[in-house]
């Protein structure tokens, strides 16, 4: 992997992007106001870089896009990739690995996700202070490589606490609503049953999504701080369940992508 790794990287320096502080991963029906926010940008097409995956999912751009944000120099990726789509956990968590040998020293994530817990509603945000990861792989499994990180990776705290302490701040200052809570990570793609609503909760789970765990995993791995903010798309109360569709899910995203906007660039500034 290491070999792979490395000839993504000098392709990626080769178009000119020099050692970014600040790695950004754009979920489901985000992205389109925070890339508006890059200065200087260099744009290039995930199907470009040696090894990376190509996003399948019809909403996600599928680009990687350098530039300047607050006087910090970031690397963004304009959608992500996920295990339901065929890829393997190790490609999907791929680019973070990139990143990091880029020179990124913290990695900001972002989601949509379900809500499950009954005292918050759709279109609040939630930060994440821990998670379960429920998919069926690990991005780890396999023979490890010391160079990258540990054989045994401590979590017990996955997301960074001096990142999410700025970001509670920052909330605060902006009078946006911010809730703390645990994601679980689950397959897909199919959204849940109201029986499988009711056992996540029970587990422990505010929210509920597909993406974002095996890339905490892999940053953990490799001493890359890391936060991660889920935009609460749809109420997932398996006693009042209603149908729900990705393009209510893409617009609810849409219409919170502001704040999460707002609340990232001023955490790029103060870092």
């Amino acid at each position: 992997m290491i070999e792979q790794i490395i000839e993504a990287v000098e392709f990626i320096r080769g178009r000119g992007v020099d050692r970014p502080e600040i790695g950004i991963v754009l979920g489901t029906g985000l992205g389109n106001l925070f890339v508006k926010q890059i200065e200087n940008p260099v744009v290039i097409e995930y199907h470009d870089i040696p090894h990376f995956p190509v996003s399948t999912v019809e909403f996600h751009k599928g680009r990687l896009i350098a530039g300047v944000i607050q006087g910090k120099k970031v690397l963004a990726m304009q959608g992500r990739f996920h295990y339901y789509e065929g890829y393997s956990m190790q490609q999907i968590t791929f680019p973070i690995r990139v990143m990091k040998l880029l020179g990124v020293k913290h990695l900001l994530l972002s989601n949509a996700a379900g809500n499950m817990n009954l005292d918050w509603k759709k279109g609040d945000l939630m930060l994440l202070d821990d998670h379960i990861h429920f998919q069926p792989d690990n991005p780890l499994r396999g023979i490890n490589d010391e160079t990258l990180g540990p054989r045994f990776p401590d979590m017990s705290q996955p997301y960074a606490k001096y990142l999410n302490t700025l970001l509670i701040d920052i909330a605060r200052e902006k009078d946006i609503k911010l809730h703390v809570g645990v994601y679980i990570s689950v397959m897909g793609p199919n959204l849940e049953t109201r029986a499988e609503y009711r056992f996540l909760r029970r587990m422990g789970a505010d929210a509920v999504g597909m993406s974002t765990v095996p890339e905490v995993i892999v940053a953990n791995h490799m001493g890359l701080p890391c936060c991660a903010i889920s935009v609460l798309t749809d109420d997932c109360d398996p006693d009042n369940l209603k149908p729900v569709n990705i393009s209510d899910i893409i617009a609810i995203a849409g219409q919170s992508e502001n704040k999460l906007t707002d609340l990232y660039i001023e955490l790029i500034r103060q870092l």
